[in-house]
């Protein structure tokens, strides 16, 4: 942890050190503005490889993000390019392809591993000259002025007072800023479970992501490197723990069921893990001198990947918004600036809502005639440029106005 004194000024506090906060902080690496980064768990940068290793699937319009951090030369040998995504129905005859060639990228996506990124974010942070990283410390107090925020962080037991222009919190979906600062949200439980862990089949994947969708959720294979996917199974809460429970023959004999047999057969599978869905929504993105950003703000189901993506793209908002007001002599935590990145942030996050509520809504109903109505729509959205354009743009995460990072460009 840093040196605790008396008189710790920052124009920004990040609460919250994981990929969400740390990208905001390298998203600013290279401005004078003072940022104090405060994290509650310590920062593991030097972990090895694991097979059992979690994924992020991000979109080209991540990617572009960060190219426009400067971060992409260090993260491109460790992603997986998705170039196809083929999305089906179990049971029915409807599919769809997306593919770059069509969209004209590069690639569709890219899957990496969540310490990878972490490393690289934690690197940059750490050579950044602008950025004080105070963990693991967690907030005690939350105070707001008119000038400025105040905080107690603590760390073994000592305090330490913190003071800032402008407060953002990027402490997940049970912030602990939102909590001091009474700030409600909105949930829905899907009544469904994630289940997830890492398998390898007897065929290449050959860079295609699949989006199945079964009976009981969708069911994501994300393709890894070294011929590995990562697997997102959406499952009942019952389903889930008896999956979970499973022995490692049994888990990829059931796998090996609902999937089916294009990839050849699955011939080994990690350690599992699990969690419940919800959508949760804060009721404000903005309250005073404080900004939320991800999960703090919004978490969504995991179908089609747009989480993470999301959070970027709330980054690549809100770095932009405070970097003009900056160089503009303007005041970073003023409520024009914040209710002017809340404003801009309100379509794209509706938009990630009603996408991947819609999808779960859907593919979620066994009843036969909404199925054969599934399948009806996979095969228009197939054969109509248009609405399969709108599809891929979606997940490449390039809808409506796109910030400067979003288009690759710098600050």
């Amino acid at each position: 942890m840093s040196e605790i004194n008396t008189n710790n000024h920052f124009d920004i506090i990040i609460i919250g050190g994981g990929l969400a906060g740390a990208s905001l902080a390298c998203a600013l690496k290279d401005t004078s503005l003072k940022i104090a980064v405060v994290e509650a768990f310590p920062l593991k940068t030097d972990l090895q490889p694991s097979y059992d290793d979690r994924t992020l699937a991000l979109s080209y319009g991540s990617r572009c993000i960060f190219e426009g951090l400067g971060l992409w030369s260090e993260l491109e040998p460790h992603a997986q390019p998705i170039d196809t995504i083929h999305i089906s129905d179990r049971g029915h005859f409807g599919v769809t392809r997306l593919t770059k060639e069509q969209e004209s990228v590069e690639a569709l996506g890219y899957v990496l591993e969540n310490r990878t990124v972490g490393q690289q974010l934690f690197k940059a942070m750490n050579t950044a000259k602008n950025i004080t990283v105070f963990c693991p410390a967690t907030l005690k107090t939350l105070e707001q002025g008119e000038q400025q925020v105040s905080v107690e962080i603590v760390s073994d037991d000592k305090s330490c007072q913190l003071t800032a222009t402008l407060l953002v919190a990027a402490d997940g979906s049970n912030s602990q800023v939102m909590k001091l600062l009474a700030i409600g949200s909105s949930q829905k439980s899907y009544q469904q479970m994630a289940l997830i862990t890492n398998v390898t089949p007897s065929k290449k994947h050959n860079n295609v992501a699949y989006e199945r969708f079964t009976e009981n959720g969708p069911l994501a294979f994300l393709p890894m490197q070294q011929n590995r996917y990562s697997v997102v199974w959406t499952l009942s809460p019952q389903q889930a723990e008896a999956m979970y429970a499973l022995d490692e023959a049994d888990f990829l004999q059931q796998l090996q069921q609902c999937f089916g047999y294009r990839l050849g057969e699955l011939k080994k599978a990690g350690t599992r893990a699990r969690f419940p869905l919800s959508l949760q929504a804060a009721t404000q993105m903005i309250h005073g001198r404080v900004a939320l950003i991800g999960n703090a703000a919004h978490n969504v189901h995991p179908v089609a990947g747009q989480g993470f993506n999301l959070a970027l793209r709330d980054i690549a908002q809100l770095s932009e918004c405070i970097v003009d007001s900056y160089r503009a002599g303007g005041d970073i935590g003023s409520a024009k600036l914040l209710h002017a990145y809340a404003e801009q942030r309100q379509d794209d996050v509706k938009r990630v809502y009603r996408f991947t509520d819609t999808l779960v809504k859907t593919f979620s109903n066994p009843i036969t005639p909404v199925a054969h109505l599934r399948s009806l729509s996979l095969l228009m959205v197939d054969v109509l440029p248009n609405i399969k354009r709108q599809l891929a743009v979606q997940s490449m995460g390039l809808s409506g106005k796109l910030s400067r990072l979003n288009r690759g460009l710098p600050l």
